[in-house]
This record gives C-alpha cells, sequence and structure tokens, in this order.
C-alpha cells in the first residue's frame, strides 16, 4: 500500500479457496469465509472486518479523548454486533457499538464522549458514503 497526497492504495491477491490476503502497508491481513460459505473459517470474512473498522475507529477516538482529559485508558474496549439485511443486495443493515468506559469515567463526560465518537472516521465515511468506482483491469 502506498499513500500519497491524501491516496491511498492496498492491494489483495488470491490466497486459496475462499481467502485472500491484503497488503496495507507493508502489514497483511486475510480474510476468508466461514466453512459453509466455501471457506476454511480461517480468518475474518470482509464484512466481519467492515464492522471491525468501525468499532476499532470508535475505540481509538474514545482513547483519544480518555488521554485528552487525563482519564485512563485501563477498561476502554467496544463490543460490536451486526445484523445482515433480510432483503436484497446482501449488506449490513444494522450494526450496534457499545463502548465499555474504564470504571471511574465521570458520568458527566458521557454525552462528550459519545459525540467524539460518532464522529470517528469510519462512521463519518458511512455517514456520507464516498463515491465507489470499481474496473476490470488486466494485469
Amino acid at each position: 500500500m502506498s499513500q500519497t497526497q491524501g491516496v491511498t492504495t492496498m492491494d489483495v491477491r488470491f490466497v486459496a479457496g475462499e481467502a485472500y490476503e491484503v497488503t496495507v502497508r507493508g502489514h497483511r491481513v486475510t480474510v476468508d469465509q466461514p466453512v459453509g460459505d466455501g471457506g476454511a473459517d480461517q480468518a475474518p470474512t470482509p464484512t466481519e472486518l467492515f464492522v471491525a473498522s468501525l468499532a476499532t475507529c470508535v475505540a481509538f477516538y474514545a482513547g483519544r479523548y480518555l488521554d485528552r482529559h487525563g482519564l485512563s485508558r485501563e477498561g476502554l474496549g467496544v463490543t460490536a454486533s451486526s445484523r445482515m439485511a433480510a432483503d436484497p443486495p446482501a449488506r449490513v443493515a444494522e450494526v450496534h457499538l457499545a463502548v465499555r468506559v474504564p470504571p471511574d469515567f465521570p458520568e458527566s463526560r458521557r454525552s462528550a464522549l459519545l459525540a467524539v465518537v460518532s464522529h470517528c472516521t469510519v462512521h463519518n465515511s458511512l455517514a456520507a458514503p464516498p463515491d465507489v468506482v470499481i474496473d476490470v483491469a488486466r494485469p
């Protein structure tokens, strides 16, 4: 993957079965499908990583908020659940995120934290979706 003036490029390549590997700034992430969908269930699905992207972005923003206010990150976490749409096209219909705050988190800061995490980059990208262009390219 490379990043030049706000443009990010990453590469996805076929591994085997239903598994693919994504190369991102030298890091490698694998995706697969459950056995029932023809995969070997060796890694999360792309849809699970999509939800994980949102959950980890929310966690990152929450952590930064806690740091800015001199609060501990100990115990910080996010539980994410998602539901697929019952009607076509195939898509995630609902995501629920529960931010677990540290035990000593002041209740008076709850609404401010919610406002901050609700504007993480991934959530903003869902609220104002990017243009997506798909081409078929030859090697």
